[in-house]
């Protein structure tokens, strides 16, 4: 009996921490750290750093010793070497050989310079991918914790309808009121169902979302902790429009940079195939003969050996390839100079979004206050018999597209503001 409590007991232990494991309470903070640490993305980023680095070692080895063994079996099956007066065996051999050789030219250190170039560029995407996962996060924090406000506001909506409902379905039966009064009103509760229904899938699918950017299994429950009134601060989305523009604080700029650099190195590659590169290796052989015949052996055991290779001429092959890389390079030039421009145009742009954003989520939320107002004062008037089932109808509808514009202007504003972060980096400085 005893033994059957413990099985049921550990069992019951068991499901308890299989639940836990299928839920996750957040924050925000919490959910975008999680997602730094998970996020697939986010992986990829890293192993490209790796793979750069890798890349930019095996560049690097060029230029260092290359070392090999080698190992020769040799049978000329019984064949003597005939000299007239004498004959000279040759007989069976082992050669064991090592190598040692180095090449050496400006175009390897150029490479070398460039895959460094290209190790920062996968640091910098890692860097804006973080950023851009964080922000991704943030946006869909808000928007779970929005449209579940959405939900609770329709819900609370639904159930005034339907007492309302309940209200008129009696005064239709006393007399009091006709029954195309009582349809109506039948008609926008069964509206306000189809609305919550809809916010509810809408918010399950801003969930999937989320679970994604955390790199969580589809299945997985996710609570957040934190509400919107508690994350929301209007004074530092406002703040965002006195702080200074710093071109080199921001990714895409860095990249510019980076990318700009490596066309320059490119034209150094270029110059380098005009010059000379040098080769050098040294090598030690043995040679055992497998026969105590007498023999000849011609093989030196140490040699070493220099090259020195100049180029002359390549049928202008060289100089076109060096004047497509200047014409590359200012090509690049151009790019660079529009995109330099273009951020700063969009910084002025997402000022402007963040201001008439917020300008918007003013008047929003003081005409949310008005049209509940409203719609209370109509409420009372019809239960009183002083407005129509009409005007009560009209009201709600009024209220409900307040309540979906305030909170379209309060995405609206946590948008402008994640855009105009994203762009000035502030979370990196």
């Amino acid at each position: 009996m005893q033994n059957r409590i413990l099985v049921l007991f550990l069992a019951v232990i068991s499901f308890s921490a299989l639940k836990a494991q299928d839920s996750l309470q957040l924050s925000l903070s919490e959910a975008q750290t999680f997602a730094l640490n998970h996020n697939r993305e986010l992986k990829n980023a890293s192993l490209d750093i790796k793979i750069a680095e890798a890349s930019r070692w095996q560049a690097l080895a060029t230029m260092l010793p290359q070392v090999s063994l080698t190992a020769d079996y040799t049978n000329m099956f019984g064949y003597s070497m005939d000299l007239g007066e004498f004959k000279i065996s040759m007989p069976n051999s082992i050669t064991f050989g090592a190598t040692a050789a180095v090449a050496l030219s400006g175009a390897q250190v150029v490479g070398v310079q460039m895959k460094k170039i290209a190790g920062d560029m996968a640091d910098i995407t890692h860097k804006q991918t973080e950023q851009q996962v964080a922000d991704q996060v943030k946006t869909l924090y808000f928007s779970a914790l929005v449209t579940g406000q959405t939900v609770e506001l329709l819900e609370k909506n639904l159930v005034n309808l339907e007492k309302m409902k309940t209200y008129t379905e009696s005064s239709v039966a006393v007399g009091i009121s006709e029954q195309t009064d009582a349809d109506r009103i039948a008609v926008q509760v069964a509206s306000m169902k189809n609305g919550v229904n809809s916010a509810k899938r809408s918010l399950e699918m801003v969930y999937n979302a989320l679970r994604l950017q955390l790199g969580l299994d589809v299945n997985t429950e996710l609570e957040l902790t934190q509400g919107v009134e508690e994350l929301l601060s209007v004074n530092d989305a406002v703040a965002l429009l006195d702080s200074e523009f710093m071109l080199n604080n921001n990714f895409s700029y860095q990249l510019l940079q980076e990318n700009l650099n490596l066309s320059k190195k490119q034209i150094s590659l270029k110059k380098w195939e005009f010059a000379p590169s040098l080769t050098a290796f040294y090598s030690y052989t043995k040679k055992e003969f497998l026969s105590d015949e007498p023999t000849m052996n011609s093989t030196p055991p140490n040699m070493f050996g220099m090259s020195l290779k100049v180029p002359i001429f390549s049928s202008w092959s060289r100089m076109k390839g060096l004047e497509e890389a200047k014409l590359g390079y200012q090509k690049q030039l151009n790019s660079y100079d529009t995109a330099r421009e273009s951020l700063i145009i969009q910084h002025r742009q997402l000022a402007y979004n963040l201001s008439s954003s917020f300008e918007n989520y003013e008047t929003q939320k003081e005409n949310l206050v008005v049209v509940q107002r409203m719609l209370n004062n109509v409420s009372q008037k019809y239960e009183q018999g002083m407005s129509s089932s009409l005007d009560l109808t009209n009201a709600g509808t009024e209220l409900i597209n307040a309540q979906s514009t305030y909170v379209q202007s309060l995405l609206d504003l946590v948008n402008a503001q994640i855009e105009l972060e994203q762009l000035l980096n502030t979370r990196n400085n």
